[in-house]
């Protein structure tokens, strides 16, 4: 014969306010996502409506008529090239995330591991460019590539941006709790620093790359005012370029500015979903040993 022990009523009561705590969790998370979610809401409410419908007195909360052929209207206006734009975004991303990596990689890795008396101060130069404001910088860049003959070009565009104080310090702090025994097999091997970088420590910190190369490539597919100076041709503008030219003086195009914007945030809305698992594991991964 068994016999069951009653329930204490104070455990009873820990349990009860448990499930409470996490109903109120769950609600205000729910609450925080349908707030977060208001702004695409309306950005693809307004891509699919008239003008007269975003711009109308009484409010609908969804367009009778979806109107799909704003997105023709997007890729046909000949003021702005919408296509080319896409395209040097694109580009410009891609390069700059690639570039940043390895550069910023490189010097994290030297300032890390390689035996260097001045390293310290380095180091310490290195996070002092934090501390200067980029308008600072923007005039005497702005001479540099044009100087070069980089206006409306991709190297104006990509290189000068090639090089992060902060992405740089990320990777520094990483490498410092990268597990060392790893790098010394590979010297028993015969491996130096550039083969055990390359074979033994990118291999195995393919998550915080990945989280690194998420954050650069929104960074620069949302860079407006460097884009802005450098392209000034239209076959040089970029997507961010390109949505601020709907407004103008004389007219504002409220149903292309929408669409348009709408179709510039799917390269971020894929990059993002595609690597959102190794953003959190990544970043948390700078602060291993400081």
């Amino acid at each position: 014969m068994t016999t069951t022990t009653p329930e204490i009523p104070e455990t009873r009561s820990r349990r009860g306010r448990g499930v409470m705590s996490s109903t109120g969790l769950y609600l205000a998370t729910g609450v925080a996502a349908l707030l977060f979610l208001i702004p695409f809401y309306l950005l693809v409410r307004n891509a699919l409506s008239t003008d007269a419908d975003i711009t109308g007195e009484h409010w609908k909360f969804f367009p009778t008529h979806l109107e799909w052929g704003n997105v023709g209207d997007v890729w046909n206006d000949t003021s702005v090239p919408f296509a080319r734009s896409m395209w040097n975004s694109a580009v410009v991303a891609v390069l700059h995330t690639t570039g940043v990596l390895l550069v910023c990689s490189l010097a994290g890795y030297a300032l890390a591991r390689i035996p260097y008396r001045h390293a310290n101060k380095i180091f310490y130069a290195v996070l002092g460019t934090l501390m200067v404001p980029t308008a600072v910088t923007f005039v005497p860049s702005f001479v540099l590539v044009s100087s070069l003959g980089w206006v409306d070009s991709y190297r104006g565009l990509i290189i000068p941006g090639l090089f992060s104080g902060f992405t740089c310090f990320l990777f520094r702090q990483y490498f410092l709790g990268f597990p060392k025994e790893l790098e010394e097999a590979a010297r028993v091997d015969g491996l130096g620093y550039w083969g055990a970088y390359w074979r033994v420590v990118v291999p195995n910190s393919l998550n915080f790359f990945a989280a690194i190369a998420t954050i650069t490539f929104i960074n620069g597919w949302n860079s407006f005012l460097w884009p802005l100076v450098i392209g000034q041709d239209p076959n040089a503008w970029t997507v961010q370029v390109a949505l601020s030219n709907y407004t103008t003086a004389q007219t504002v195009v409220f149903h292309q500015i929408f669409m348009a914007t709408a179709i510039s945030i799917l390269p971020l809305l894929f990059v993002f979903l595609f690597l959102q698992r190794w953003l959190v594991q990544g970043i948390a991964q700078t602060g291993i040993k400081g």
